[in-house]
């Protein structure tokens, strides 16, 4: 049987049929499942924003995710977890004042906000699944204590993954940096024939494995470094590469896996809600927000983290392109857009191996409200 998936699209007629109200409305829909319990410790999933970064979900939609779970007799509470790269998120004390800073308070969304997994990263639990690639997964302390899970994503392009949306939020997301790391098993290299010796990728790279001295050409590292992307994405002739043929394959999966980890033991505990606005070509970790691929389309709400994701996914598919994207004459209707903008990676992945591990069904019904 398909999995309900409630879609609302950003049209706005009347104070009641604002974007505030069908968050609100949403809400409703999801939570008639079940998945909140009065007393429950619910953790709210969502990401902050980098410093620089706009298209991050507004606190002000949040708080109706935190009124709805408030409404059931719940105590939400929001989080995110330190990054692997180094930023203005890598420990607990920056990733409060990022979140602050955007918004991300009690008097604005109505709820505390709680790094899940410690001040240095160094709150996790091994968790069983025995999969391909993993058979324990290191998922935040406080994600795995919850009683409940509410996963709000942005959903945008990705260097790596393509596409982000629930599953790299529960992915990456719940993880501690270890677990990241886990993940990120790429190993990058420079294109010495592109690089152009500006040394941003040894500005960025965490943990030094990229270097680059006078006017010499940039080198990594490989034995050091940690897979991050940080290079990529900063480099501006896009000089950084990997053996995507294999890698990207292997990160997407790994993607998955973590994913399942992060729900497992909440089996009917989780609800999703996923904005495909602001649908920029890079991760919100990104300290800047480029132009999307698309209009806004709307915001989607589901029990399924596959079947939302790939519900979002197709819409953006059959998207028309305004004459201002950044894949403009690239991709129509029809085409994917990320795999448009980041030409190597493999999106799908994620939605087709999440579905043959457990982690949710492709086949959805999009419930128009």
């Amino acid at each position: 049987m398909p999995v309900p998936v409630w879609f609302t699209d950003m049209k706005a007629r009347s104070d009641k049929r604002n974007t505030v109200s069908k968050v609100a409305m949403l809400m409703e829909k999801v939570l008639a499942s079940g998945a909140l319990r009065p007393g429950d410790l619910s953790a709210i999933k969502i990401h902050f924003g980098e410093v620089g970064n706009d298209s991050y979900v507004s606190p002000v939609f949040a708080r109706k995710v935190a009124d709805a779970a408030k409404a059931l007799g719940a105590k939400p509470f929001f989080t995110d977890t330190a990054t692997l790269y180094s930023g203005q998120r890598s420990n607990a004390v920056d990733h409060l004042g990022t979140a602050a800073l955007h918004g991300f308070v009690p008097e604005v969304a109505g709820a505390p906000v709680l790094i899940a997994d410690g001040l240095r990263s160094n709150d996790w639990r091994e968790v069983e699944i025995g999969r391909k690639w993993f058979q324990k997964a290191k998922i935040a302390g406080s994600i795995v204590d919850a009683d409940s899970l509410i996963v709000i994503s942005h959903f945008k392009g990705h260097e790596m993954s393509g596409f982000g949306g629930a599953i790299k939020n529960l992915a990456m997301g719940c993880a501690p940096a270890a677990g990241k790391r886990e993940q990120h098993s790429c190993r990058f290299f420079v294109r010495q024939d592109r690089c152009v010796a500006c040394g941003k990728c040894a500005e960025v790279c965490p943990v030094g494995a990229a270097t680059q001295e006078g006017s010499a050409k940039a080198v990594i590292d490989r034995a050091r470094c940690i897979g991050c992307g940080e290079c990529s994405l900063f480099c501006p002739p896009k000089s950084i590469a990997m053996d995507w043929s294999v890698e990207i394959v292997e990160f997407t999966e790994k993607l998955a896996e973590y994913a399942f980890a992060a729900v497992k033991g909440k089996e009917g505990r989780v609800v999703y809600l996923t904005f495909v606005t602001d649908v920029v070509p890079e991760c919100d970790c990104a300290p800047w927000s480029d132009i999307p691929l698309v209009s806004d389309i709307g915001i989607l709400a589901s029990t399924d983290p596959v079947a939302i994701d790939r519900a979002a996914f197709e819409l953006v598919k059959a998207a028309e392109v305004p004459s201002n994207s950044p894949v403009s004459g690239k991709a129509g209707p029809g085409v994917d857009k990320f795999a448009a903008f980041h030409h190597e990676t493999r999106g799908e992945v994620q939605l087709v191996y999440g579905e043959a591990i457990g982690l949710g069904s492709n086949d959805y019904e999009l419930i128009r409200l």
